[in-house]
C-alpha cells in the first residue's frame, strides 16, 4: 500500500515539475527564499560597484525596417496605430498588413550575415566595457536563442544562430560579466492578437506574436508559466551575471518574479557568484534587486546605488535606425563621470544592422570614450562616491516615471566638476577644460559646514595623463589648481588628488 502511495506522490511531483513554467523550491537550505523579505536581502554585486559601465545590444527584426524614432516600437505602431506614420511607411515598402503577411516576414531579411561576437565582444572591451550581453528577448517574441519554449528564434530562423550562447562564450572569454536583457512581458500587449484583420491575429502565428486574447485581459497561467520558463532557461543554459528587465515586468504577478528571482540569487550562489537584477520604478520592491533609470540620471548624490540604461544614438533609436546620428564622445564621457559621481553606474546601449555589423560611426565613438578611459579610468574603476557629488552651474532635473532626464545637447563647462574616491587618493574630474587654473570650491573652509580637504592632507596634486605635480593652495575661495601647459586628452579631465593623515 505505501509503495502504492509513494508512486502516486512521486507521479505527482514529475507531473508539476514538468507541466509548469513556475520553479518548485524543494531544497529548504538554499538562501533565498521566493519571498520579498528574503529576496531584498540580496546586495549589488561588488565587481558591479567597480565595475561601472558596461553595454548592451538591441538586436533583431526590428533592425530590418530601421525606422525611427524607436525602432523596437515600430511593429507596434504599424498594428495599432493604422493612420501613422509607421503603417504608411510599412504599406508603402512591404505592402499591405494581412492574416498572412506582417511583421513576421522581416525575419528572411534578418540575416545576420556578418555577425561575430568575438568582434562584438572585443569592440566592447576596447570600449572599456566591464559587463555586457545581448537583448535576449525584446517585445517581438523572437528569442535570439535555441529555446524550447518557441520555433520562432534566431538559431532556427533569421541567422540560424544562437546568438545568446556565442555572446556569453565571446564575453566572458575576455573576463567580462555577461548581461542577458527581457522584454518578453510586453508580448502580451504589443501585438492586437485579437484582431483578426492581421496576422497577429491568426493562431498559425501565436508562437511569435503572443497568445490570442482580449483587448485588457490580464496574462494567463500559460503565459506566465513561459514567461519564467524562458528566463530560467536562459539562466541554466548561459549563466548571466546581469538580468535587465525592461518595464513589462509589472504585469506579472509577484509570486512569479519572487520564483524567479530566487532561483536566479540561488542558481549564483551554488555556483559561488554575484548576480544582479535590474528593474523600472515601482516594477519590484525596493533592494529586491537594482533601479533602472531608462534615459536618465539622478540629479544628486543618492545613499542608494542605481543604473541607467541609455543608447549610444542620438534620440531614442535603441535598435539601429537609419540616418540616425550618434552622441558625441564628449557627451558620452560626461554622463558616465557624472552617474558614478553619484552613487550610479552606466549602461550604454548599441544597435547593430541586420547582417550583424555595428555602424562605423558608433565604433567610433565606442573607441573614443574606450581611449579615455584607458586614460583616467583610474578615477572611475574601483572607486566609490565622496561626501557630495560635485558642484557646477549645470543642473539636471529629476528622473520622472522610468527616468527620461537625460539631456543630449547638455553642455558642461570648465566649473562643473565631479568628486570620486579610491583608498587615499581623491579625483576631481572637472568636465571641460577650465583654463590656466581651476578653482574647486567644496573644497574650501567654511567652519561647520566645512567637508573640504585640509591643506596638510594633501601630498601632491596631478592630472591623469600628464603625470607632473601641480600648484596648489587652499583660500577661503576653494582649492586653486594650475592646469598643466597642455591638455593630455580632449574631453573631461581628472585632477589627482593622493591625501595624507593632516597630523602623522
Amino acid at each position: 500500500m505505501k509503495r502504492k502511495v509513494y508512486l502516486v506522490q512521486f507521479v505527482l511531483l514529475f507531473v508539476l515539475l514538468f507541466t509548469t513554467g513556475a520553479r518548485v523550491h524543494l531544497n529548504a537550505q538554499e538562501p533565498y527564499k521566493p519571498t520579498w523579505n528574503s529576496l531584498k536581502t540580496h546586495q549589488t554585486p561588488q565587481w558591479l560597484k567597480d565595475g561601472k559601465f558596461g553595454i548592451y545590444t538591441h538586436w533583431g527584426i526590428y533592425s530590418v525596417p530601421a525606422q525611427g524614432p524607436n525602432a523596437t516600437w515600430y511593429a507596434n505602431s504599424v498594428y495599432t496605430k493604422p493612420d501613422g506614420p509607421a503603417r504608411k511607411h510599412f504599406e508603402e515598402n512591404y505592402g499591405k498588413l494581412t492574416p498572412d503577411f506582417g511583421y513576421k516576414d522581416f525575419i528572411p531579411k534578418f540575416t545576420g550575415s556578418k555577425f561575430n561576437a568575438d568582434e562584438w565582444a572585443d569592440l566592447f572591451q576596447k570600449a572599456g566595457a566591464r559587463f555586457a550581453g545581448p537583448v535576449a528577448e525584446h517585445h517581438d517574441g523572437f528569442a535570439m536563442w535555441d529555446t524550447k519554449y518557441s520555433e520562432w528564434n534566431a538559431a532556427k530562423m533569421g541567422p540560424k544562430r544562437d546568438v545568446v550562447g556565442e555572446l556569453a562564450k565571446a564575453i566572458k572569454k575576455r573576463n567580462m560579466k555577461f548581461v542577458t536583457a527581457f522584454h518578453h512581458a510586453e508580448q502580451w500587449f504589443y501585438f492586437p492578437t485579437y484582431d483578426k484583420r492581421y496576422d497577429s491575429g491568426n493562431p498559425k502565428y501565436s508562437g511569435l506574436y503572443g497568445p490570442i486574447h482580449e483587448k485588457g485581459a490580464l496574462p494567463d497561467k500559460a503565459f506566465l508559466d513561459k514567461w519564467e520558463g524562458k528566463i530560467i532557461e536562459v539562466i541554466d543554459k548561459y549563466d548571466p551575471d546581469f538580468i535587465w528587465f525592461d518595464f513589462g515586468l509589472r504585469i506579472i504577478t509577484d509570486s512569479y518574479k519572487q520564483d524567479m528571482l530566487a532561483y536566479f540569487y540561488n542558481h549564483a550562489a551554488k555556483n559561488n557568484k554575484e548576480v544582479v537584477v535590474t528593474y523600472k520604478s515601482h516594477d519590484l520592491p525596493p533592494f529586491a534587486g537594482l533601479l533602472d533609470w531608462e534615459l536618465g540620471q539622478e540629479p544628486d548624490l543618492t545613499y542608494y546605488d542605481w543604473i541607467t540604461d541609455t543608447s549610444i544614438d542620438n534620440g531614442e533609436g535603441w535598435g539601429y535606425v537609419k540616418g540616425l546620428g550618434f552622441k558625441s564622445v564628449d557627451n558620452l564621457v560626461d554622463n558616465l563621470v557624472d552617474r558614478v559621481s553619484k552613487n550610479g553606474y552606466l549602461l550604454l546601449n548599441v544597435g547593430p544592422m541586420p547582417d550583424g555589423s555595428i555602424p562605423e560611426e558608433a565604433k567610433e565613438k565606442l573607441l573614443g570614450l574606450g581611449k579615455w578611459l584607458q586614460m583616467n579610468g583610474e578615477a572611475i574603476y574601483g572607486t566609490t562616491t565622496w561626501g557630495i557629488a560635485g558642484e557646477g552651474p549645470t543642473k539636471l532635473g529629476k528622473p520622472s516615471g522610468n527616468g527620461f532626464n537625460e539631456k543630449n545637447d547638455i553642455a558642461y563647462t570648465g566649473q562643473d566638476i565631479r568628486f570620486t574616491v579610491k583608498d587615499n587618493n581623491m579625483y576631481a574630474t572637472v568636465l571641460d577644460w577650465p583654463g590656466e587654473k581651476v578653482l574647486i570650491k567644496s573644497f574650501a573652509p567654511k567652519g561647520t559646514n566645512w567637508s573640504g580637504l585640509y591643506p596638510s592632507e594633501i601630498a601632491s596634486v596631478t592630472m591623469l595623463g600628464d603625470g607632473k605635480e601641480l600648484k596648489w593652495e587652499i583660500t577661503s575661495e576653494g582649492m586653486s589648481i594650475e592646469t598643466p601647459k597642455t591638455k593630455p586628452c580632449d574631453y573631461a579631465f581628472v585632477f589627482k588628488i593622493v591625501r595624507k593623515s593632516p597630523f602623522k
